[in-house]
């Protein structure tokens, strides 16, 4: 009896054991997806959205003015490519495809990280960059409407998974 007692409670601790690492596993895979989230990348010039996120944007209107105004930092369609001398990684980011933190399956989110950017500039990393992202909004460079129609165009460039 006293070996089968043994073994009984042998099996307990073995479960509680299997089950209480199942539970660390999961609580680490989720700690890992929420610090993956919070890996937003935020433009280095501090400020919140601006009015363009309540607008519903225009994705052709949006390529017109990203051709007048994105195009001589981002290349044709933001597909990037521009050297950035002084900048740590030596070129500006490409827009398309885009840092995948900013995107988002919700469009409002994903337009609010596009915005920040659009909305405030934002200096690369390194010594001295040679270019530097003008912040539109804070300039007044762009209307409210024409930042959200660049953030539909290059929301349209790519699409949330």
């Amino acid at each position: 009896m006293s070996s089968k007692f043994g073994f009984k409670r042998f099996a307990a601790l073995l479960a509680v054991i299997v089950i209480g690492s199942l539970l660390l596993a999961a609580c680490a895979a989720a700690t890992a997806t929420e610090n993956a989230a919070s890996e937003i990348p935020k433009p280095s010039n501090a400020g919140g959205t601006g009015p363009a996120v309540d607008l519903a944007g225009d994705a052709t209107a949006g390529a017109a003015v990203f051709t007048a105004n994105c195009v001589q930092c981002h290349g044709d369609k933001g597909v990037g490519g521009v050297a950035n001398p002084g900048s740590d990684d030596g070129t500006v980011p490409p827009l398309n495809p885009i840092d995948e933190g900013l995107v988002n399956k919700d469009l409002k989110v994903f337009a609010s990280n596009v915005d920040l950017f659009i909305e405030h500039g934002s200096t690369p990393e390194g010594d001295s960059p040679a270019l530097k992202m003008a912040g539109f909004g804070d300039q007044k460079t762009l209307t409210p409407q024409q930042i959200a129609d660049v953030m539909a165009y290059v929301m349209s460039l790519n699409p949330a998974k």
